[in-house]
This record gives structure tokens, sequence and C-alpha cells, in this order.
């Protein structure tokens, strides 16, 4: 199995356990603060963990992104931000394919489902990059 299968079956299996509450928070703001809120919280519980430095890039990228699509300052379509929102909320909880109370290895699946959907968002990434660029 590619690289990119691995990435793409990783993603369908977080869909199955995250998708449809991802999509019901795409539309309520508040609820995605909060959500942001807990995964900075996550962040700093774990920065320790060598595993978690790996995320912490990608993570917040994702968070910019969110923010400007609801400050109006730069929208994303309701896949990518749909995408986002699902990396977000694998990240912030303990039932996923790896219990994270299981340390390293725990963070295993949540490393792996952020890197996949930043992989299947790159071209999307890039232009966030660049447009944030331009921000000063």
């Amino acid at each position: 199995m590619s690289l990119k299968d691995k990435a793409n079956e990783t993603l369908a299996r977080a869909k199955v356990l995250f998708g449809k509450q991802a999509e019901n928070l795409a539309e309520q703001e508040e609820k995605v603060k909060e959500l942001v809120a807990g995964v900075k919280n996550r962040l700093v519980e774990a920065e320790d963990n060598s595993r978690v430095k790996k995320l912490v890039e990608p993570i917040t990228v994702f968070i910019r992104m969110i923010k400007a699509h609801f400050n109006g300052t730069h929208k994303l379509s309701m896949s990518t931000l749909g995408l986002l929102l699902l990396g977000l909320v694998y990240f912030v909880s303990p039932i996923d394919m790896i219990p994270d109370f299981l340390g390293v290895f725990g963070f295993a699946d949540d490393l792996s489902v952020i890197l996949a959907i930043y992989a299947k968002l790159k071209d999307e990434v890039s232009d966030f990059l660049d447009w944030e660029r331009t921000q000063g």
C-alpha cells in the first residue's frame, strides 16, 4: 500500500469516527472557538511529547485558517473547513483509533490524521500561507 493510500485510509477512518461532528461544527462559530481553545490546551499539556511537537505547525496553520475563515478575511470552501475541523476534533478527542493515554503511541494516529489532512489540503494551505504573507 502506498503512502497516499495509507493517508487516505487513515482519513477515511477519522471521518467515520468524527466526520458528522466536524460537519456540524462548521456552522457553529462559538463551538469552533471552544474547539480551538481545547486544541491549544491539549498542545500545552503535551508539549514535552516529541510526537506532539510534529503536530504543532500543521495545527497552528489549521487554527489560523479557521480563524481567518470565520472573521471573513480568507474564506474556505465547506469541504476544506470540514477537513480542518475534523483534524482538530480528532486531535482533542481522547477516543480515537489509538487511545491517547498510551503516551507516545497514542499520538501516532493523531499525527497521521493531521498530516493526511495537511497533505490533502496542500494547495489550500499553500494559498493560505501566501495570502497570509501579504497581510503584513
